[in-house]
């Protein structure tokens, strides 16, 4: 009689960067729809800061508008940038918790 543990691995397979191929082999939808999400979010700091980086060398070269919408769009990059990096601490911090309590 074999009692094999399955392997446990301490970083869920969502947040390795695997959310396809876990929800393909019957993962929980919630997760799925969480990290949809969390990319969306992602993707939109980013084109956010992609659009102020493009507002600055415009405003360099000569061909921007004002100053006042490169520093608005600036800002705005800023901002969403200081919140993801929250983000990103309270699902470390969540994420810390649940793999210290004791099974």
């Amino acid at each position: 009689m074999s009692n094999a543990i399955p392997a446990f691995s301490p970083i869920p397979t969502e947040l390795a960067g695997s959310a396809s191929a876990a929800s393909s082999d019957g993962g929980v939808a919630g997760n799925s729809d969480f990290m949809k999400t969390l990319r969306n979010a992602m993707e939109e700091v980013g084109d956010l800061q992609s659009e102020a980086d493009g507002k600055v060398a415009q405003l360099l070269t000569g061909n921007g508008q004002d100053v006042h919408s490169t520093m608005i769009a600036v800002q705005k990059a800023n901002l969403a940038f200081e919140m993801m990096v929250q983000v990103r601490n309270k699902i470390v911090q969540a994420y810390q918790q649940v793999s210290g309590i004791p099974f």
